[in-house]
């Protein structure tokens, strides 16, 4: 039973990639370029955003253990 279940999921799998044109599969060098930046765009906005959110919590912990400090001096 399983195993007529199985050929008819890839069957139906291989009959929708069969429907899409052959054109839609393949991507022109342009565009490959323009993926390729914008996820290198993306890529460099989520670095950034966990930079500036490293950057903030080493500020807190810095803030946090000055403030020991000063607590133990006086």
């Amino acid at each position: 039973m399983k195993r007529i279940v199985t050929f008819m999921l890839l069957l139906v799998a291989l009959s929708a990639a069969w429907s899409l044109p052959a054109q839609a599969q393949r991507m022109s060098p342009q565009a490959n370029a323009r993926e390729s930046k914008k996820a290198i765009k993306k890529q460099q906005k989520m670095l950034n955003k966990a930079n500036k959110k490293q950057r903030k919590a080493m500020k807190s912990r810095e803030e946090a253990t000055e403030g020991e400090q000063e607590g133990e001096q006086l």
